[in-house]
């Protein structure tokens, strides 16, 4: 009877356990690892966004400035959201506009009653220019991440 369960072939409960245990200490090791790499796509994440709405930006004022009779804006210093449905325009620019370019707001509904979306996890997204035409600061936040891009700033891009 004896020789019957010594033939019998397979694993042993400690031989299980130190499998188990191994693989432990290797997912110790690589959760750290993946979180930083997740971070660091959140991070790429919002500075993307960012720079589709300075591009977005840049491209309403530098019309709104080509468009100004008296050859300069009113040197907007306080910060418009571009994903407010219901701002009003400043230097003929309609915030939202810039967030439909940027693609981080889209338009439904109809021409009479229109609807807005804001993309998925964008907080927060503001813009200011001055007078001669040049977006000067953009602030995002998205999915808890803020990126700002500051003009003439030797890194353009904060994330914080």
């Amino acid at each position: 009877m004896f020789k019957k369960l010594k033939n019998k072939k397979g694993f042993t409960l400690v031989e299980l356990i130190v499998v188990l245990v191994i693989l432990a200490i290797l997912a110790a090791l690589l959760v750290p690892a993946l979180t930083g790499y997740i971070d660091k796509a959140n991070n790429e994440k919002v500075v993307a966004t960012t720079r589709q709405v300075v591009m977005a930006a840049q491209t309403e004022v530098s019309e709104a400035y080509g468009k100004a009779t008296t050859g300069k804006l009113t040197n907007q210093t306080t910060a418009i959201s571009v994903i407010d449905k219901d701002a009003t325009a400043v230097d003929g620019i309609t915030p939202v506009d810039i967030g439909i370019l940027a693609e981080i707001v889209t338009k439904g509904g109809t021409a009479e009653k229109p609807t807005y979306t804001v993309k998925s996890g964008v907080e927060v997204a503001t813009v200011k220019w001055n007078e001669k035409g040049h977006v000067t600061e953009v602030v995002v936040t998205q999915s808890g991440k803020t990126c700002t891009y500051t003009e003439g700033a030797a890194e353009l891009y904060q994330v914080s």
